[in-house]
């Protein structure tokens, strides 16, 4: 039995992906978090939890799409001219929420401010595109043959622009459960006491993207509440009401640090295995497969050995780091 390499790169595109999610999605959650903060010593704290780490963390989004290129071109080509102008407008937010980064701490208190709301800018424009990007790939592309054939403007629909606000509401609890782990005192309070409404909103967007998915796609309400598919993946609907159950428990006892985070962590993942399910064994919606979008075997071969390489270096690069700058921070940490 031969080595199913489509599927190995479904996987390693998909856990790159997810890990971007995780690990950039508290990190804009940071940003999206600015406004609620108005004080400048919680500012500088807040942005000193991801300091060490935050540009580490995109790196998972090159190797996604570097992936997604070299083992599934055609998901490639569709994918980025249909979707060419809400990703070019989150690499901008990305790019101008990197500069108000580095620039924010070198700048007076006089232009502070300004650089306050670029990095606030910069983070909910990029939150927003990737939202509106989900929602589209939900939504399925215009495919005959191999081309593309929809128009420009396909992504701009309700279900994509409500999807770019659930995504800016799943990133915000992401960064609210990462400062209850990495500051203490007032702000973490604040951070507590922010927690549960976030997640009131975010179980409210999983509750409508839940009915207006299948309800506009039949293939994906064939796929939930077709029997036996039904009881095979009730335990993801049950075990994202057990984990909101639990952080809504946790997110005010004060012994609790690291479980809100961890709880929030699965409840992002348990979304993110629902929407999964709704799009397999599709790589462009809504029905084209992994395996139909492949590259030459050669190709995904030749490709797979440099990848299994770097793959375990940057997890090792990242786990390193996140334990040398373990711990919370104080007014007094910096790292710039």
């Amino acid at each position: 039995m031969g080595i199913d390499l489509p599927l190995i790169w479904y996987i390693i595109i998909v856990f790159s992906i997810m890990m971007y999610v995780v690990l950039d999605g508290f990190d804009l959650g940071i940003g999206l978090l600015f406004p609620f903060m108005g004080r400048s010593e919680d500012r500088d704290v807040m942005m000193n939890t991801v300091a060490p780490v935050w540009d580490g963390n995109e790196t998972w989004l090159v190797l996604g799409g570097a992936g997604l290129l070299g083992a599934f071109p055609l998901a490639y080509s569709v994918i980025l001219d249909a979707m060419s102008l809400p990703l070019t407008v989150m690499l901008f937010g990305l790019i101008f929420r990197g500069v108000a980064f580095e620039f924010r701490f070198k700048a007076d208190h006089g232009h502070r401010p300004f650089w306050d709301k670029s990095f606030i800018a910069g983070s909910l424009i990029a939150t927003f595109a990737q939202g509106v990007v989900l929602g589209s790939f939900l939504n399925g592309f215009h495919v005959e043959g191999r081309t593309w054939v929809g128009g420009a403007m396909d992504w701009f629909n309700p279900f994509s622009l409500f999807c770019g606000l659930g995504l800016v509401v799943a990133y915000a609890l992401l960064g609210c459960s990462w400062l209850i782990v990495k500051t203490s005192g007032r702000l973490q309070q604040n951070m507590r006491e922010l927690c549960r409404p976030l997640l009131i909103l975010l179980l409210v967007v999983i509750a409508i993207v839940s009915i207006w998915t299948p309800l506009a796609h039949h293939a994906i309400a064939e796929r939930w509440f077709s029997l036996p598919n039904f009881f095979f993946f009730l335990p993801v609907p049950i075990l994202v009401l057990v984990l909101a159950w639990g952080l809504w428990r946790t997110a005010w006892r004060d012994s609790a640090h690291h479980l809100p985070f961890i709880l929030t962590l699965a409840l992002v993942f348990m979304g993110f295995s629902g929407l999964g399910i709704s799009v397999w064994p599709n790589i462009i919606p809504p029905d084209i497969s992994f395996t139909q979008a492949a590259s030459p075997p050669q190709s995904q071969g030749f490709l797979l050995v440099g990848t299994l390489f770097i793959i375990p270096i940057i997890l090792m690069y990242n786990c390193w780091s996140y334990y040398v700058f373990r711990g919370k921070v104080s007014p007094e940490d910096g790292y710039h």
